[in-house]
């Protein structure tokens, strides 16, 4: 009798039975294995199970025996994600705004391939993605990859940018006009991507990556008044609020010991604190709109702005405009 062509790949094979039907609590015996095999047009034997398995195991896989007489086999004991961490991933991938359904769910699909097809169930029974606010922008992993490429070969990039129009619809800013720009590095903000980038005449300005179409990697270098190689991310997002663009300005902000925790949640642990009779205070920068001036107001009267005096007159007249339309 003719040996199957997939005789070749019956290691293969029982790699994918034990990563995707078995786990700790669903082991196979080395007669379900040989079964499972055959389903796939793989003859094997016991012995050739034994000594297959002892390869995978010298070649690294987590493959453990349990020997008991009722309930007892072979399963992978461990695999590249624990089932908690997929959790966490798939969890994320579906509270994601800038990630359409449609994408979410063939994200989802590949995740669940990675644990067994009992843990998989697991998964399935904490996914929700209907009803969720949800980009329609599908291109949104391509306009990633764009303007990381963009970045790493150090060049602008142009593209068209969308709205939201009163009608609901979708429509492009400046007629179409083509934005053309040197990226600085993308941040996630409020369960969105934003471009953080240098437009000529404009300066720094901030762009929702999934409002972003038909973007193109453009020959021409980098503007170096854009400051991208001293342009750090992670520092550049403690001034930001809400991805709001502003003036650049640095504010001394008093506050109660009871803030402190929100103080250095915000604007990280590197700023320093100063301790004088009536509580606390720090000094930052901070890109300075009305964004800022909401946040600063829902922690109420306890945060005061100490200094410059111009951001505290600018606080106090955001107050009273409010008040104004009340």
């Amino acid at each position: 009798m003719a040996k199957s062509p997939n005789q070749k790949l019956k290691l293969l094979y029982l790699v994918d039975i034990l990563e995707r039907k078995t786990d700790e609590n669903h082991p196979m015996t080395a007669a379900a294995l040989i079964e499972e095999l055959a389903k796939v047009e793989v003859t094997a034997e016991r012995k050739s199970i034994y000594d297959d398995i002892n390869q995978l195991i010298d070649f690294g896989y987590d493959i453990v025996h349990n020997k008991a007489r009722v309930g007892g086999g072979y399963y992978m004991a461990s695999r590249r994600f624990e089932l908690a961490e997929l959790k966490v991933l798939v969890d994320s991938v579906q509270a994601s705004r800038f990630i359409s359904v449609k994408k979410t769910r063939d994200l989802i699909d590949k995740l669940e391939k990675l644990c067994s097809i009992h843990e998989e169930k697991q998964l399935k029974r904490q996914v929700y993605v209907l009803n969720r606010i949800k980009t329609d922008n599908e291109s949104i992993f391509y306009n990633v990859d764009y303007i990381h490429e963009a970045i790493h070969c150090n060049r602008q990039i142009s593209f068209q940018y969308y709205e939201w129009s009163t009608s609901k619809e979708m429509k492009l800013r400046r007629n179409g006009e083509r934005y053309i720009v040197s990226p600085l590095g993308l941040i996630w903000d409020d369960e969105n991507y934003y471009l953080i980038a240098y437009e000529e005449d404009n300066g720094i300005r901030h762009y929702r990556v999934d409002k972003m179409k038909s973007i193109e990697i453009m020959d021409e270098f980098r503007l170096e008044e854009s400051g991208y190689r001293e342009f750090d991310p992670a520092i550049y997002s403690n001034k930001v609020f809400g991805m709001y663009g502003g003036e650049l300005s640095t504010v001394t902000l008093a506050f109660p010991e009871h803030l402190t925790g929100v103080m250095l949640d915000r604007f990280g642990k590197e700023v320093i604190l100063r301790k004088d009779t009536t509580g606390y205070s720090i000094r930052t920068d901070i890109v300075i709109s009305d964004h800022f001036f909401g946040w600063l107001a829902g922690l109420g009267k306890s945060v005061k702005i100490v200094s410059p005096d111009d951001i505290r007159q600018q606080y106090k007249q955001y107050l009273s405009d409010i008040l104004k339309e009340i």
